[in-house]
C-alpha cells in the first residue's frame, strides 16, 4: 500500500487525474496560477479538469464575479467558489450524473516586486463526496513566509494540490486531514490562520475545534471566532479596530471575569483615541491554559468558548504564552490603533519576572519594549492578599526594588492603570474554586457566576456537572 506521506506534488495531482469520477474546474485570480498548472503537469488532466480560467485586470475580474471594493478577501472568494460551482453543474448536466464535481478557487496577493507587502490570500474548494449529492466547502486563509514571488507561489502550488487531495482522499479523519493539507509545506514557507467548512459531509465537524488544532500543531499561533461559533481570520476581523484583550483561563467564567472586563472597559472607553463603535473586546485562552495532564481537551476547550460565546465575547486561541508576544502579534492588526490588556495582578509578578526574558538579547528591557512600545495600556484588576486578606493592588504590588523604577515609569506615561471601579465582594471568588464545586455537586458554584453561564453549565452538563440533585452547602 502506497504510503501517502511520500507522495510528491506531481504523484497527487496524477492520482487526483487518474480518479475517473472526480471532475472539476480552476479558477485563480492574482498570484495563484500555479495550481492549475500542476495538474497539468501531471498529465491524464483531460479526465479531471474541464476549464481553468484566471483574471488578472481588476474589470475582468469584476465582469465575472461581480463589481467589488476589495479582490482578496473572504466574500470574493466565497463568491468565485459559489459561481463556478454553478457554471460547471450548469454547462456539464450529463456529467454531474456520472462524476463528483469540484470548484477550487483562489485569490492571492503575492510578495511584490519591492517586498513592502505580506503575500497573503483565500483560498477554497467546493466539492461532492457522493455523486448528486449537494457539496462541502472549505475556505482557508493564508499567509506566505517566503522571501521571493517565485517560491510563494510554488507554496500556492502546493496547497492547491494537497487541498484537492485531501479533500478526497483523507476528508474522514480530522487529523489526517491537516497532516495532508500541510504535507511539504513547513510553517516557515506558509501559515494557515484560519479555516472554515461547510455542507453535508461536515455536520460532525465543530469549526473551533479545527480553529483549535490550527494551533495546537503550530500551523498558526492564533485563531479566532465569534460568539456564533463561526471562525474568523483575525487580521480581517481586527483591522485597526481599538482591541481591549482579556486573557486567562476561564475555567470557568466567573463574576470576577465580569467585573474586570467590564470596568477595564469603562475605563478604556475614557481613552481619547477609543471610540466604542470601534471596539472589539477579545477573551484569549492560551494552549498553556487549555492542558490539563499535558494533554489538550477538545470538550473542555469547547466548554469554555460556549460559555465566553453565550456571554457575546470574541474567543482568540493562541500559542502565544508571553505577554509581549501577543501583544506584538495584535500591534500588526491593529496598525496604530489603541489597544487595551486587562490582567490580575498577580499575573504581574509573571511579567515582571526577569527569567522569562533570558532568551531576549535585550533581556525584560526589550521585551517591554515590545509589549509597551506600541500604543497600548495595561489595566491592571486587584486581588485578595493571599496571606493577610487585605486588598491586594498596584499600589502595593511586591515586585524587586530594582524594577520599581520601571512600575513607575509605566504608571507616569500612561501605560499601566489601576481599574478603579472594581466590586470588592467578588474578590474571593476563584475559578479553580468554583470549579471543585461544581464537579462535588456543591449548589453555591451558582452564586459564583453569571446567571447565562450557570444555565449553560446545568443544560449541557459543563466541566462535570452532574444533574442529579445538588448538595446544599
Amino acid at each position: 500500500m502506497i504510503d501517502e506521506r511520500r507522495l510528491t506534488t506531481e504523484e497527487k495531482a496524477l492520482k487526483i487525474n487518474l480518479t475517473s469520477d472526480i471532475y472539476g474546474c480552476f479558477a485563480e485570480i492574482g498570484a495563484g496560477q500555479e495550481v492549475a498548472a500542476n495538474f497539468f503537469k501531471a498529465g491524464g488532466s483531460s479526465g479531471t479538469i474541464a476549464y481553468t480560467q484566471s483574471a488578472y485586470d481588476m474589470k475582468v475580474s469584476d465582469g465575472m464575479y461581480g463589481e467589488a471594493s476589495r479582490y482578496v478577501c473572504e466574500e470574493r472568494l466565497v463568491t468565485m467558489l459559489r459561481t463556478e460551482y454553478d457554471t460547471l453543474k450548469f454547462r456539464l448536466p450529463k456529467k454531474y450524473k456520472e462524476a463528483r464535481f469540484f470548484a477550487f478557487c483562489n485569490t492571492v496577493e503575492s510578495l511584490n516586486y519591492h517586498k513592502t507587502n505580506q503575500g497573503q490570500g483565500w483560498v477554497g474548494i467546493r466539492f461532492q463526496l457522493n455523486l448528486e449529492s449537494e457539496p462541502n466547502e472549505i475556505v482557508l486563509h493564508i499567509k506566505m513566509h517566503d522571501n521571493s514571488h517565485k517560491a510563494q507561489q510554488d507554496a500556492i502550488g502546493i496547497l492547491g494540490v494537497n487541498l484537492v487531495h485531501a479533500c478526497y482522499f483523507h476528508f474522514d479523519d480530522l487529523d489526517d486531514f491537516l497532516t495532508h493539507l500541510t504535507h511539504r509545506l513547513p510553517r516557515d514557507r506558509m501559515e494557515i490562520d484560519m479555516m472554515r467548512v461547510s455542507g453535508p459531509d461536515c455536520k460532525t465537524l465543530d469549526n473551533r475545534i479545527i480553529a483549535l488544532n490550527l494551533v495546537k500543531r503550530g500551523i498558526t499561533d492564533a485563531t479566532m471566532f465569534d460568539l456564533q461559533g463561526d471562525v474568523l481570520q483575525p487580521a480581517t476581523a481586527l483591522y485597526k479596530k481599538n482591541i481591549l484583550l482579556m486573557r486567562g483561563r476561564f475555567r470557568p467564567v466567573t463574576k470576577v471575569h465580569i467585573d474586570m472586563i467590564e470596568e477595564g472597559k469603562k475605563q478604556f472607553l475614557q481613552e481619547k483615541e477609543v471610540k466604542e463603535e470601534n471596539l472589539n473586546v477579545v477573551f484569549e485562552l492560551t494552549l498553556k491554559d487549555l492542558t490539563a495532564d499535558g494533554k489538550i481537551s477538545d470538550k473542555d476547550f469547547v466548554d469554555r468558548a460556549e460559555l465566553l460565546s453565550s456571554l457575546g465575547y470574541t474567543v482568540m486561541i493562541s500559542n502565544y504564552l508571553k505577554h509581549y508576544k501577543m501583544v506584538d502579534y495584535l500591534a500588526t492588526i491593529a496598525r496604530g490603533k489603541r489597544m487595551g490588556v486587562i490582567v490580575g495582578v498577580y499575573n504581574l509578578h509573571t511579567i515582571f519576572d526577569e527569567r522569562y526574558y533570558e532568551n531576549l538579547p535585550g533581556g525584560l528591557l526589550e521585551a517591554f519594549g515590545r509589549g509597551f512600545g506600541h500604543n497600548v495600556k495595561m489595566f491592571v484588576y486587584p486581588a485578595n492578599n493571599v496571606d493577610t486578606g487585605d486588598i491586594y493592588d498596584l499600589s502595593n504590588i511586591r515586585i524587586p526594588d530594582h524594577l520599581k523604577g520601571l512600575l513607575n515609569y509605566l504608571k507616569d506615561n500612561n501605560k499601566m492603570e489601576a481599574i478603579k471601579n472594581y466590586d470588592p465582594r467578588l474578590l474571593y471568588i476563584l475559578s479553580d474554586d468554583v470549579l471543585s464545586k461544581i464537579r462535588a455537586s456543591v449548589s453555591s458554584w451558582e452564586d459564583d457566576v453569571p446567571v447565562e453561564v450557570a444555565s449553560a453549565i446545568k443544560e449541557h452538563d459543563l466541566f462535570g456537572f452532574r444533574k442529579e440533585k445538588a448538595t446544599i452547602q
